[in-house]
């Protein structure tokens, strides 16, 4: 969640539904994230339901929409996970899906509410908080129930831990690894409850019993662990699906959007699901070959990934900050392109638009080039390229200078 909120931006659920219901045409444009994914598709399904016309478009980086001459076509321009236009639904202090459900709620819609509770978790929010109790209750009454074990995507077990971003462990990233962890655990061919209380186990110890891991990765194991079982959708948890929308959210937007409209053909699931295993491949495996460094209240990760792979980067630095960092921030880099994330919200968009204006022209972003992500106060941010040259500890170097700042 992370996104600064505009003086003059319009957020309040009544005010976003009433201008949406009389617009002619709405642009829904979304942060490529999964929690933005999930929140535009319950807007977008609410304006359907409400014969409004509309577009969804996901951009790393919303903040450079300007709607004027959308509002001169007469369109209607409403960005989500961001606050860059006057209507907005923001994902600051709590997921931009709660706020999007709120809004199709005062559309007069009744949203998905499997779909908002992967967004929730996409946001990284907790789906046991009050707030979240009536979408809960409306997953609840659709079929949704909590178990014990894993949550991943597929019914494959050794598939859904090789590829999930929800933990890193010994075997992430490879299925074979996987699939001979599980077999030491004797589980029989129909699981039972005690059985998925084995997995939760096996995946538990793996990924905190290493000599790198954190305490902080017991912690962000909630997001795995007890998931919701889904019946009646589309992947086999909730934790599953909203580890799916992140990845699709940032390689294949374009099949993000489609299923996060309800178009969830066998087609788009498949498209998802190989998007999903292939981020996971990539960030596993770089992780695992990344060069670290520990600095004073930062670890940097210096990968070759180039920015093509900026949402890969993203996921690193995540990971990194969840299950291996002793320090607060992390900072993924690679040649051109970089991603950051912290434990407590804090100015990373805005450390990151200084790290990149001190070295303009070495490929990591100008902020007068729009092409960093200059937010007041969030957990995460990236920066992509303004040069082809790169070196990565000039950036390094500066970003860590203003993070001290």
């Amino acid at each position: 969640m992370s996104t600064a909120r505009s003086a003059d931006a319009e957020t309040a659920p009544a005010a976003v539904a009433a201008a949406l219901a009389d617009a002619p045409f709405v642009r829904v444009v979304a942060r490529a994230d999964g929690d933005s994914l999930a929140a535009s598709g319950i807007l977008a399904r609410a304006l359907r339901s409400a014969d409004v016309p509309f577009h969804v478009q996901l951009r790393a980086n919303p903040e450079s929409v300007v709607d004027d001459d959308a509002d001169d076509r007469g369109d209607t321009v409403v960005s989500v996970g961001a606050t860059a236009t006057r209507l907005a639904v923001p994902g600051d202090e709590s997921p931009a899906t709660l706020a999007a459900y709120r809004v199709a709620s005062e559309l007069g819609d009744a949203p998905d509410a499997t779909l908002a509770l992967a967004g929730v978790v996409a946001g990284e929010a907790s789906l046991g908080d009050d707030e979240y109790d009536p979408i809960r209750s409306a997953a609840e009454a659709g079929g949704v129930t909590r178990r014990p074990g894993v949550g991943v995507p597929v019914a494959d077990l050794a598939d859904g831990l090789a590829h999930s971003t929800l933990l890193h462990a010994p075997y992430s990233g490879d299925v074979e690894s996987a699939r001979a962890a599980l077999a030491e655990a004797n589980l029989p061919a129909e699981l039972d409850a005690d059985a998925h209380r084995r997995v939760a186990s096996l995946a538990a110890l793996d990924a905190t019993e290493t000599d790198n891991a954190t305490p902080r990765a017991v912690e962000s194991l909630e997001r795995l662990l007890r998931p919701y079982e889904t019946p009646n959708g589309p992947f086999e948890t909730v934790e599953g699906y909203a580890d799916v929308l992140c990845a699709v959210a940032r390689e294949r937007p374009g099949t993000g959007v489609a299923f996060a409209l309800g178009h969830a053909t066998d087609a788009t699931q498949t498209a998802a699901l190989d998007a999903w295993r292939n981020h996971a491949l990539e960030a596993h495996t770089v992780l695992r070959e990344a060069d670290t460094a520990r600095f004073a209240d930062c670890v940097v990760v210096r990968t070759g990934l180039g920015s093509d792979s900026l949402g890969v980067l993203s996921t690193i630095a995540r990971l990194v900050r969840d299950f291996r960092s002793p320090e607060p921030v992390v900072l993924a880099v690679g040649d051109g392109a970089a991603a950051a994330a912290s434990v407590e919200p804090r100015a990373l968009g805005s450390t990151m638009a200084t790290a990149a204006a001190e070295v303009g022209g070495t490929g990591y972003g100008r902020k007068d080039a729009g092409e960093a992500r200059f937010d007041a106060e969030e957990t995460d941010a990236t920066t992509t390229p303004d040069a082809s040259t790169t070196d990565q500890h000039p950036f390094t170097a500066a970003f860590r200078e203003a993070l001290r700042a």
